[in-house]
């Protein structure tokens, strides 16, 4: 049984986003703990690959950054081993399709399960695909998280009722990467969402500042955020963690 319902049991959540392996595998660790510590309530780890499609300039960066660094599937399972043997709150993998047939769907998906993840994101598998994954996520207890985009449409209430896990809400077209302002309308969205189902539902793509969270957690159950801590990271290498504790502080403070 997922535990990431468990994220938004307390009110809010903020999920921060860290590419695993950039600049490397300790300095990840390092991260995912020191955005433990301040509150996160579910990360989402990066597993880098080499064609990011959903990612903009700053994950695309990162991704090469942390392959460069020899980083690879069975080396990010053994990282959340380590991370597991204390760290209890939700965790999730964030890819692409290709580095899940890579690997071996089956062998992937029963080793996230094994080794305590609880949720897969694969933003290059349409919704109408998802089959091709979704009876060995539930073979395995592993949620498949849904998107919805402005462009879903006459589709948000048929993608929401078939929600697994939480909803990821994409905040505006395009890929990742900061934004000065949402100007999509995210409060119809939701509201679609919320007549369809009572799984969570969180909004990322472009929010990296308290003021943006606070206005995106009004209307919705959590916040991703992903770039502005790639920037952390790339800012300030092996000494981030810190930073990011920092960072994730002020954001959860923001949600609440």
């Amino acid at each position: 049984m997922s535990k990431i319902k468990n994220a938004f049991a307390q009110g809010k959540a903020f999920i921060p986003f860290i590419t695993c392996g950039d600049p490397d595998l300790e300095t990840t660790e390092a991260a995912v703990r020191s955005a433990v510590e301040n509150g996160a309530d579910m990360i989402e780890l990066g597993i880098p690959f080499s064609d990011p499609t959903a990612e903009g300039p700053v994950i695309q960066e990162a991704n090469i950054r942390a392959l460069a660094g020899g980083v690879d599937t069975e080396k990010i399972f053994d990282l959340v081993r380590r991370l597991r043997k204390d760290i209890e709150i939700p965790l999730v993998f964030m890819t692409y399709a290709n580095v899940v047939f890579s690997y071996g769907a089956d062998k992937f998906i029963s080793t996230c399960s094994d080794i305590g993840i609880d949720g897969l994101i694969l933003p290059d598998i349409p919704y109408e695909e998802k089959e091709e994954f979704l009876p060995l996520c539930r073979k395995y207890g592993v949620d498949l998280i849904s998107f919805i985009a402005p462009t879903s449409e006459n589709r948000i209430a048929k993608i929401a009722k078939e929600a697994e896990g939480f909803l990821y809400i994409v905040s505006s077209l395009g890929v990742t990467g900061t934004r000065s302002e949402i100007t999509t309308d995210l409060d119809s969205i939701v509201k679609i969402v919320r007549e369809n189902t009572s799984v969570p539902c969180a909004i990322g793509f472009g929010i990296s500042s308290p003021e943006q969270a606070k206005k995106m957690s009004a209307i919705s159950d959590g916040v991703i955020v992903g770039s502005a801590i790639i920037k952390l990271l790339a800012k300030h290498g092996k000494a981030a963690p810190s930073y990011i504790g920092e960072y994730v502080g002020e954001m959860k403070k923001a949600v609440l």
